[in-house]
């Protein structure tokens, strides 16, 4: 009776796995085959711009980027390759070959017969029916419908991580360790998979690891130059791991990062009512979670003595993989598919619900999402998955790792707080001052008003596009054209503003008259300012900026001394300067506080520098 109950059991099971399966066909993997759409260009474009050898320096470049998406077939839709690794577009390569739709039909179908392989792994390491996982599978079918529907990267990194587990399953650590590496190497998430090598002593894994980012490493030199490989590195990677996503601030991007600085910091577009404006906290917070969260996974694993607690510490620091994540969406948490199934055969049935309850409620939208409702239940599952191994700590232990954690955020924050209070929100006011934007640069300024380039949540004909700002009267006015508006610049005489206007495959200058509200293709004057440094209208003044490691500075310099002085810092950009028609007022674009490449528009008196500066007139 039993065996004929276990028949039917699974007969029920493959009848709901194979249904969930067509449905999945039906919907969301039938609406990726016929449809373009976010996040697949922005990795397409990136590999063809590897074919034809651009420097990478430049994919970071929002505005730059996007006419290069525009180039390869993808109008209309807005992209960027920040925050990705400089080899995070390699798989892509050989589908460059083929048409952009055609490319991506070749991606989904390499992902379908890549997420059976994980299926297929995982059953062998679980002696899981292959028809159980699948069910399990489609019971994250949010994230597996946005990955298949945007042609997105996770199942794919899902794949690496599952052979990753499984090769160390097998006995081949160092062939594990350097997959792993590999992996880091294209997408950062395997990073503390290496604390989980060392924690377990096993240092061939460690030495594979190493070896495989290594090696990404010199393939990423070959590719693009040490010089671009460094920018990436000093600018882009320190940004990213600070939580620069596209917007630092919305619950959406359900990170410990996101909540602190919605909760603590201060942005007057982005987040203009935090809890409590308190930097020190944010800092200081942020640093001893990630320590305190670090430290509990390695000791745990280290005083965890038995080997047959192997695959439950890989979970468990995959887990923390996602819970580190500086970026997170509907379409990451196909990740946990992985360390759940590995926990689900020796789990209680407690436990066992509770990985199903939680790993159901990460693939599914939640709401309120101001409440971060993912968040803290990425917070339960790493505690439920690792109590076990936290109660094999000594407590002297764990008191010694808490007080070096905080120590060392006090120390951090302490840093962090002094390079934050050079950011220009700090010392001017935010120019086009507008909550729907979250990219604002290029600022020209005329007599009718400022304009600038401008892209956010503004709807109707401007959504999906970059379009020219008119900042004028108090209030932001959304001009969009057939096309992305790019560097919009003023003329000083007549108050026009030329702007090049890119629609598919052509980029023409174009001219628009405040006074008539048209526009039409023009030649760009010579005398018109094109960027770099800026001279004020009386000549007295030049606005410059300074790259640094990491940064970029705007400074001001007075013409008749040469004495200069530093109007924007922080580890972040400022540049774009222009100036105001009476010379008393410089308007730049700077992303601190903001995502990488997001900026937003200051305005910063001459009235401010110093007396040392301005004595001289």
């Amino acid at each position: 009776m039993a065996e004929r109950l276990s028949r039917a059991g699974r007969t029920v099971i493959r009848a709901a796995a194979l249904g969930a399966l067509l449905l999945f066909l039906a919907t969301s993997f039938r609406a990726g085959w016929n449809r373009s759409g976010t996040d697949f260009p922005n990795y397409f474009t990136a590999a063809v711009l590897v074919r034809h050898r651009e420097p990478l320096r430049l994919f970071y470049d929002w505005t730059w980027f996007e006419r290069q998406m525009n180039y390869a077939g993808f109008e209309r839709q807005l992209g960027a390759y920040t925050p990705q690794t400089p080899l995070t577009m390699v798989p892509m390569l050989p589908l460059t070959e083929a048409p952009p739709q055609t490319a991506k039909r070749l991606w989904l179908a390499a992902n379908f017969a890549l997420l059976a392989a994980v299926l297929w792994m995982l059953a062998a390491m679980t002696r899981t029916p292959v028809e159980q996982l699948a069910l399990l599978a489609f019971c994250g079918y949010g994230s597996l419908a946005t990955n298949f529907g945007l042609g997105q990267y996770y199942v794919f990194l899902l794949f690496l991580i599952t052979l990753t587990v499984y090769l160390l399953r097998v006995g081949r650590s160092a062939a594990g360790g350097f997959l792993s590496g590999v992996a880091f190497g294209l997408k950062l998430y395997t990073g503390p998979i290496i604390l989980y090598f060392l924690a377990r002593r096993k240092w061939r894994g460690a030495a594979g690891m190493a070896a495989g980012s290594l090696l990404m490493l010199l393939v990423a030199m070959a590719i693009f130059g040490w010089t671009d490989v460094s920018i990436y590195l000093t600018q882009v990677l320190p940004r990213t791991l600070e939580g620069g996503s596209v917007d630092p601030y919305h619950p959406a991007n359900a990170t410990f990062a996101t909540l602190l600085r919605r909760m603590f910091l201060s942005e007057p577009e982005l987040n203009p009512q935090p809890l409590v404006n308190a930097p020190w906290l944010f800092f200081g917070l942020r640093s001893a979670a990630r320590l305190c969260l670090v430290f509990a996974a390695v000791l745990g694993a280290a005083f965890t003595r038995k080997p047959e607690a192997d695959d439950g510490v890989m979970a468990w620091f995959l887990v923390l993989s996602v819970l580190l994540s500086v970026s997170t969406a509907s379409y990451t948490f196909i990740l946990l598919l992985t360390p759940i199934a590995l926990l689900l055969p020796g789990a209680s049935k407690g436990k066992r619900l509770l990985f199903a309850v939680c790993y159901i409620l990460l693939n599914i939208p939640l709401r309120p999402g101001w409440l971060f409702p993912k968040l803290w239940l990425l917070f339960l599952l790493f505690f439920a998955v690792g109590l076990p191994y936290l109660r094999s700590i000594p407590s002297r232990w764990v008191l010694c790792s808490i007080v070096i954690a905080m120590a060392v955020a006090a120390l951090d924050a302490s840093r962090e707080v002094g390079i934050y209070a050079q950011e220009p929100a700090r010392r001017y006011p935010q120019a086009g001052l507008d909550v729907r934007a979250l990219f604002s640069s290029f600022p020209a300024v005329s007599k009718f008003g400022l304009f600038y380039q401008c892209m956010g949540d503004f709807g109707g004909a401007a959504e999906g596009r970059y379009v020219l700002c008119w900042w004028h009267d108090g209030r932001t006015e959304t001009l969009s054209f057939p096309g992305h508006v790019f560097h919009p610049t003023a003329s000083a005489s007549d108050g026009s503003i030329w702007f090049e206007l890119v629609a598919g495959p052509r980029s023409t200058m174009t001219r628009f008259d405040p006074t008539t509200r048209t526009a039409a293709p023009s030649t760009v004057p010579v005398a018109l300012h094109a960027g770099g440094d800026a001279v004020s209208a009386d000549g007295r003044w030049v606005a410059f900026t300074v790259g640094l490691a990491g940064a970029r500075e705007l400074w001001v310099r007075a013409v008749a001394t040469g004495k200069a002085e530093k109007i924007a810092g922080g580890r972040c950009d400022s540049g774009e300067p222009a100036w105001e028609l009476d010379s008393s007022v410089i308007v730049f674009a700077s992303d601190c506080g903001r995502a990488y490449g997001l900026p937003a528009l200051y305005r910063a008196p001459v009235a401010s520098l110093p007396e040392a500066v301005r004595s001289a007139y």
